[in-house]
Protein backbone atom coordinates (compact mmCIF):
# COMPACT_ATOMS: atom_id res chain seq x y z
CA UNK A 1 0.00 0.00 0.00
CA UNK A 2 1.77 3.22 -1.23
CA UNK A 3 2.30 5.92 1.64
CA UNK A 4 0.21 9.31 0.58
CA UNK A 5 2.34 11.33 2.47
CA UNK A 6 5.44 10.26 -0.04
CA UNK A 7 5.47 12.29 -3.48
CA UNK A 8 4.87 10.06 -6.59
CA UNK A 9 7.89 9.41 -8.67
CA UNK A 10 8.30 11.35 -11.86
CA UNK A 11 6.50 9.71 -14.83
CA UNK A 12 9.42 8.02 -17.32
CA UNK A 13 8.53 10.07 -20.04
CA UNK A 14 7.66 13.71 -19.20
CA UNK A 15 4.61 15.02 -20.06
CA UNK A 16 4.28 16.47 -23.81
CA UNK A 17 7.10 14.42 -25.52
CA UNK A 18 5.31 11.21 -27.62
CA UNK A 19 5.64 7.91 -26.55
CA UNK A 20 7.30 6.83 -29.25
CA UNK A 21 6.82 3.00 -29.37
CA UNK A 22 3.53 3.75 -29.01
CA UNK A 23 3.13 6.43 -32.40
CA UNK A 24 5.91 4.93 -34.32
CA UNK A 25 5.08 2.10 -36.93
CA UNK A 26 6.59 -0.92 -36.56
CA UNK A 27 9.21 -1.94 -39.45
CA UNK A 28 8.09 -3.43 -42.77
CA UNK A 29 8.86 -6.95 -42.81
CA UNK A 30 11.13 -6.58 -45.87
CA UNK A 31 12.89 -9.41 -46.24
CA UNK A 32 13.44 -10.83 -49.73
CA UNK A 33 11.21 -13.97 -50.82
CA UNK A 34 12.54 -17.06 -52.45
CA UNK A 35 10.06 -18.95 -54.49
CA UNK A 36 11.04 -22.75 -55.61
CA UNK A 37 8.68 -23.69 -58.49
CA UNK A 38 8.80 -27.56 -59.03
CA UNK A 39 6.45 -30.00 -59.93
CA UNK A 40 5.59 -32.66 -62.86
CA UNK A 41 6.83 -32.14 -66.97
CA UNK A 42 4.24 -30.73 -69.06
CA UNK A 43 2.00 -29.48 -65.91
CA UNK A 44 3.05 -25.76 -66.43
CA UNK A 45 6.31 -24.84 -65.38
CA UNK A 46 7.31 -22.50 -68.16
CA UNK A 47 4.36 -20.70 -68.35
CA UNK A 48 4.10 -20.20 -64.34
CA UNK A 49 7.80 -18.50 -64.94
CA UNK A 50 6.76 -16.25 -67.55
CA UNK A 51 3.95 -15.00 -65.14
CA UNK A 52 6.84 -14.29 -62.19
CA UNK A 53 8.95 -12.56 -64.83
CA UNK A 54 5.72 -10.35 -65.69
CA UNK A 55 5.18 -9.73 -62.05
CA UNK A 56 8.82 -8.81 -61.65
CA UNK A 57 10.12 -11.50 -60.40
CA UNK A 58 13.99 -12.87 -60.58
CA UNK A 59 13.03 -16.15 -62.69
CA UNK A 60 16.15 -18.79 -63.13
CA UNK A 61 14.73 -22.21 -65.00
CA UNK A 62 16.65 -25.54 -64.87
CA UNK A 63 18.55 -24.58 -62.42
CA UNK A 64 20.94 -27.31 -60.41
CA UNK A 65 20.01 -27.17 -56.34
CA UNK A 66 23.02 -26.97 -55.09
CA UNK A 67 23.06 -23.57 -57.22
CA UNK A 68 19.79 -22.16 -55.33
CA UNK A 69 21.65 -21.17 -51.92
CA UNK A 70 24.22 -19.15 -53.51
CA UNK A 71 21.97 -17.29 -55.50
CA UNK A 72 19.74 -16.75 -52.86
CA UNK A 73 22.25 -15.38 -50.58
CA UNK A 74 23.48 -12.65 -53.02
CA UNK A 75 19.93 -11.06 -52.54
CA UNK A 76 19.50 -7.75 -51.49
CA UNK A 77 17.06 -5.50 -49.94
CA UNK A 78 18.61 -2.11 -51.43
CA UNK A 79 16.16 -0.32 -54.61
CA UNK A 80 17.36 -2.24 -57.66
CA UNK A 81 18.38 -5.23 -56.19
CA UNK A 82 16.90 -8.70 -56.32
CA UNK A 83 14.22 -9.03 -53.81
CA UNK A 84 12.48 -11.70 -55.12
CA UNK A 85 13.72 -14.37 -56.82
CA UNK A 86 11.70 -17.45 -57.93
CA UNK A 87 13.91 -20.61 -59.20
CA UNK A 88 12.60 -23.83 -61.32
CA UNK A 89 13.74 -26.62 -60.27
CA UNK A 90 12.73 -30.15 -61.75
CA UNK A 91 13.93 -33.13 -63.14
CA UNK A 92 15.74 -31.96 -65.65
CA UNK A 93 19.20 -31.56 -63.62
CA UNK A 94 18.99 -35.57 -63.53
CA UNK A 95 21.46 -36.51 -60.75
CA UNK A 96 21.68 -32.85 -59.42
CA UNK A 97 17.75 -33.14 -58.57
CA UNK A 98 19.23 -35.84 -55.50
CA UNK A 99 20.56 -32.81 -53.76
CA UNK A 100 17.17 -30.20 -53.45
CA UNK A 101 16.49 -32.21 -50.15
CA UNK A 102 19.92 -30.88 -48.69
CA UNK A 103 19.75 -27.43 -50.05
CA UNK A 104 16.04 -26.86 -48.68
CA UNK A 105 17.66 -27.75 -45.27
CA UNK A 106 20.79 -25.35 -45.81
CA UNK A 107 18.46 -22.66 -46.87
CA UNK A 108 16.59 -23.21 -43.04
CA UNK A 109 19.93 -23.17 -41.81
CA UNK A 110 20.86 -19.72 -43.29
CA UNK A 111 17.45 -18.47 -42.36
CA UNK A 112 15.98 -17.91 -45.64
CA UNK A 113 12.66 -18.74 -46.11
CA UNK A 114 11.24 -20.22 -49.37
CA UNK A 115 8.07 -21.56 -50.44
CA UNK A 116 7.53 -24.18 -52.58
CA UNK A 117 4.83 -24.29 -55.47
CA UNK A 118 4.55 -27.77 -56.92
CA UNK A 119 2.45 -28.12 -60.48
CA UNK A 120 0.71 -31.71 -61.00
CA UNK A 121 -1.89 -33.01 -63.49
CA UNK A 122 -3.61 -36.15 -64.70
CA UNK A 123 -1.47 -38.55 -66.33
CA UNK A 124 -3.94 -38.61 -68.84
CA UNK A 125 -3.31 -34.58 -69.20
CA UNK A 126 0.74 -35.04 -69.60
CA UNK A 127 0.45 -37.38 -71.81
CA UNK A 128 -1.98 -35.14 -74.20
CA UNK A 129 0.25 -32.25 -73.76
CA UNK A 130 3.43 -34.20 -74.69
CA UNK A 131 1.61 -35.83 -77.54
CA UNK A 132 0.80 -32.15 -78.72
CA UNK A 133 4.32 -30.82 -78.94
CA UNK A 134 5.48 -34.03 -80.36
CA UNK A 135 8.32 -34.31 -77.47
CA UNK A 136 9.43 -37.14 -75.61
CA UNK A 137 9.09 -36.87 -71.38
CA UNK A 138 12.54 -36.10 -70.18
CA UNK A 139 12.90 -39.39 -67.96
CA UNK A 140 11.23 -41.69 -70.64
CA UNK A 141 14.33 -43.34 -72.55
CA UNK A 142 13.54 -46.17 -74.39
CA UNK A 143 10.49 -47.30 -72.41
CA UNK A 144 6.94 -45.71 -72.52
CA UNK A 145 5.82 -42.22 -71.96
CA UNK A 146 4.18 -43.46 -68.83
CA UNK A 147 6.59 -44.91 -67.59
CA UNK A 148 8.67 -41.88 -67.48
CA UNK A 149 5.81 -40.21 -66.18
CA UNK A 150 5.53 -42.69 -62.95
CA UNK A 151 9.31 -42.58 -62.34
CA UNK A 152 8.89 -38.71 -61.86
CA UNK A 153 6.31 -39.37 -59.69
CA UNK A 154 8.27 -41.58 -57.67
CA UNK A 155 11.14 -39.19 -57.53
CA UNK A 156 9.08 -35.83 -56.78
CA UNK A 157 6.93 -37.81 -54.21
CA UNK A 158 8.45 -36.34 -51.14
CA UNK A 159 8.76 -32.81 -52.48
CA UNK A 160 5.18 -32.71 -53.13
CA UNK A 161 4.51 -33.75 -49.75
CA UNK A 162 6.82 -30.74 -48.57
CA UNK A 163 4.60 -27.74 -50.88
CA UNK A 164 3.27 -25.20 -49.77
CA UNK A 165 0.92 -24.70 -52.43
CA UNK A 166 -0.20 -27.38 -55.45
CA UNK A 167 -1.85 -26.30 -58.67
CA UNK A 168 -3.50 -29.22 -60.43
CA UNK A 169 -3.64 -28.01 -64.27
CA UNK A 170 -4.99 -30.77 -65.73
CA UNK A 171 -8.35 -28.64 -66.86
CA UNK A 172 -6.65 -25.60 -66.71
CA UNK A 173 -6.20 -23.22 -69.82
CA UNK A 174 -2.91 -21.00 -69.94
CA UNK A 175 -4.96 -18.25 -68.69
CA UNK A 176 -6.71 -20.08 -65.80
CA UNK A 177 -3.06 -21.10 -64.72
CA UNK A 178 -1.83 -17.52 -64.84
CA UNK A 179 -4.80 -16.38 -62.75
CA UNK A 180 -3.70 -19.41 -60.18
CA UNK A 181 -0.23 -18.23 -60.09
CA UNK A 182 -1.40 -14.65 -59.34
CA UNK A 183 -3.15 -15.05 -56.53
CA UNK A 184 -0.30 -16.78 -54.91
CA UNK A 185 1.87 -14.69 -54.73
CA UNK A 186 0.75 -11.40 -56.37
CA UNK A 187 0.10 -7.96 -54.45
CA UNK A 188 -2.75 -6.09 -54.08
CA UNK A 189 -0.87 -3.89 -56.12
CA UNK A 190 0.14 -6.19 -58.47
CA UNK A 191 -3.42 -7.34 -59.31
CA UNK A 192 -4.66 -4.03 -60.72
CA UNK A 193 -4.71 -3.09 -64.23
CA UNK A 194 -2.53 -0.42 -65.20
CA UNK A 195 -4.15 2.07 -67.57
CA UNK A 196 -2.07 5.01 -69.70
CA UNK A 197 -3.93 7.49 -71.41
CA UNK A 198 -2.06 8.77 -74.36
CA UNK A 199 -2.89 11.85 -76.33
CA UNK A 200 -1.65 12.23 -79.84
CA UNK A 201 -2.44 13.99 -83.22
CA UNK A 202 -3.64 12.32 -86.13
CA UNK A 203 -1.61 14.24 -88.71
CA UNK A 204 1.48 12.23 -86.68
CA UNK A 205 0.11 8.87 -87.02
CA UNK A 206 -1.93 6.28 -84.51
CA UNK A 207 0.10 5.29 -81.41
CA UNK A 208 1.34 1.79 -82.58
CA UNK A 209 0.58 0.40 -78.92
CA UNK A 210 -2.97 1.58 -78.67
CA UNK A 211 -6.13 -0.69 -77.29
CA UNK A 212 -8.71 1.75 -77.83
CA UNK A 213 -8.48 5.01 -79.80
CA UNK A 214 -10.73 8.16 -79.05
CA UNK A 215 -11.47 10.74 -81.59
CA UNK A 216 -11.64 13.83 -80.27
CA UNK A 217 -11.98 16.06 -83.19
CA UNK A 218 -15.79 16.93 -83.38
CA UNK A 219 -14.58 19.42 -80.86
CA UNK A 220 -14.10 23.14 -81.52
CA UNK A 221 -10.15 23.64 -81.57
CA UNK A 222 -8.93 25.96 -79.13
CA UNK A 223 -6.24 26.31 -82.16
CA UNK A 224 -8.77 29.17 -83.85
CA UNK A 225 -8.64 31.08 -80.35
CA UNK A 226 -6.05 33.63 -80.44
CA UNK A 227 -5.32 33.89 -76.54
CA UNK A 228 -5.22 29.79 -76.26
CA UNK A 229 -3.42 28.90 -79.69
CA UNK A 230 -0.02 29.17 -77.36
CA UNK A 231 -1.21 26.99 -74.51
CA UNK A 232 -1.47 23.40 -74.44
CA UNK A 233 -4.19 21.34 -73.12
CA UNK A 234 -2.25 20.93 -69.68
CA UNK A 235 -2.87 24.90 -69.13
CA UNK A 236 -5.89 25.62 -67.44
CA UNK A 237 -7.67 28.13 -70.23
CA UNK A 238 -7.40 25.66 -72.23
CA UNK A 239 -8.90 22.72 -70.33
CA UNK A 240 -12.17 24.88 -69.34
CA UNK A 241 -12.32 25.84 -73.17
CA UNK A 242 -12.12 22.41 -74.20
CA UNK A 243 -14.48 21.09 -71.21
CA UNK A 244 -16.53 23.71 -71.31
CA UNK A 245 -17.68 22.65 -74.99
CA UNK A 246 -21.09 21.14 -75.21
CA UNK A 247 -21.08 17.96 -75.13
CA UNK A 248 -17.37 17.20 -74.22
CA UNK A 249 -17.65 16.85 -70.26
CA UNK A 250 -20.69 14.29 -71.03
CA UNK A 251 -18.31 12.36 -73.58
CA UNK A 252 -16.04 11.97 -71.25
CA UNK A 253 -18.38 10.33 -68.52
CA UNK A 254 -20.41 8.08 -70.92
CA UNK A 255 -16.96 6.86 -72.46
CA UNK A 256 -15.69 6.14 -68.87
CA UNK A 257 -18.97 4.53 -68.29
CA UNK A 258 -18.16 1.96 -71.58
CA UNK A 259 -15.05 1.56 -71.20
CA UNK A 260 -15.08 0.13 -67.32
CA UNK A 261 -16.67 -3.21 -68.13
CA UNK A 262 -13.77 -3.80 -70.79
CA UNK A 263 -11.11 -2.61 -68.66
CA UNK A 264 -12.66 -5.46 -65.85
CA UNK A 265 -12.71 -7.86 -68.71
CA UNK A 266 -8.79 -7.16 -69.55
CA UNK A 267 -8.14 -7.69 -66.00
CA UNK A 268 -9.81 -10.93 -65.54
CA UNK A 269 -8.27 -12.30 -68.70
CA UNK A 270 -4.83 -11.39 -67.52
CA UNK A 271 -3.93 -8.56 -69.40
CA UNK A 272 -2.45 -6.20 -67.34
CA UNK A 273 -1.71 -3.10 -69.52
CA UNK A 274 -4.10 -1.13 -71.80
CA UNK A 275 -3.41 1.78 -73.44
CA UNK A 276 -6.16 4.44 -74.34
CA UNK A 277 -4.93 6.66 -77.22
CA UNK A 278 -6.71 9.89 -77.34
CA UNK A 279 -6.13 12.01 -80.56
CA UNK A 280 -7.13 15.30 -82.07
CA UNK A 281 -5.00 17.37 -85.18
CA UNK A 282 -2.15 18.38 -83.92
CA UNK A 283 -1.80 16.73 -80.40
CA UNK A 284 -1.79 20.00 -78.69
CA UNK A 285 -5.03 21.14 -77.13
CA UNK A 286 -8.33 18.97 -77.34
CA UNK A 287 -6.66 15.40 -76.96
CA UNK A 288 -4.22 16.61 -74.45
CA UNK A 289 -7.23 17.96 -72.25
CA UNK A 290 -9.82 15.35 -72.88
CA UNK A 291 -7.16 12.49 -72.25
CA UNK A 292 -6.50 13.88 -68.71
CA UNK A 293 -10.36 14.04 -67.93
CA UNK A 294 -10.45 10.56 -69.06
CA UNK A 295 -6.96 9.98 -66.58
CA UNK A 296 -8.73 11.51 -63.22
CA UNK A 297 -11.81 10.19 -64.06
CA UNK A 298 -10.94 6.79 -63.58
CA UNK A 299 -7.66 7.46 -60.65
CA UNK A 300 -11.40 8.36 -59.05
CA UNK A 301 -12.17 5.09 -59.24
CA UNK A 302 -9.61 3.56 -58.04
CA UNK A 303 -8.21 2.73 -61.21
CA UNK A 304 -3.92 3.06 -61.46
CA UNK A 305 -3.53 5.83 -64.24
CA UNK A 306 -0.39 7.52 -65.99
CA UNK A 307 -0.77 10.05 -68.85
CA UNK A 308 1.25 10.58 -71.57
CA UNK A 309 1.48 13.00 -74.33
CA UNK A 310 2.80 12.25 -77.24
CA UNK A 311 3.19 14.68 -79.47
CA UNK A 312 3.42 17.69 -76.94
CA UNK A 313 5.96 20.25 -78.30
CA UNK A 314 6.16 19.08 -81.69
CA UNK A 315 4.41 22.46 -83.12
Amino acid sequence: MSDPSRPEPPPTVPQGIPLLDETAPPPEDDRPEVLIITGMSGAGRTRTAAVLEDLEWYVVDNLPPRMLLALAGMMTQTDGGVRRLAAVVDVRSREFFADLVQVLADLRSARLDYRIVFLDASDEALVRRFEQVRRPHPLQGDGRMLDGIAEERRLLAHLRSRADVTIDTSELSVHDLARAVRDVVATETETKLRVTTVSFGFKYGLPLDADHVVDVRFLKNPYWVTELRHLTGKDEPVRDYVLGLQGADDFVDRYVAAINPVLDGYLEEQKPYVTIAVGCTGGKHRSVAISEAIASRLRAQGRTVRTVHRDLGRE
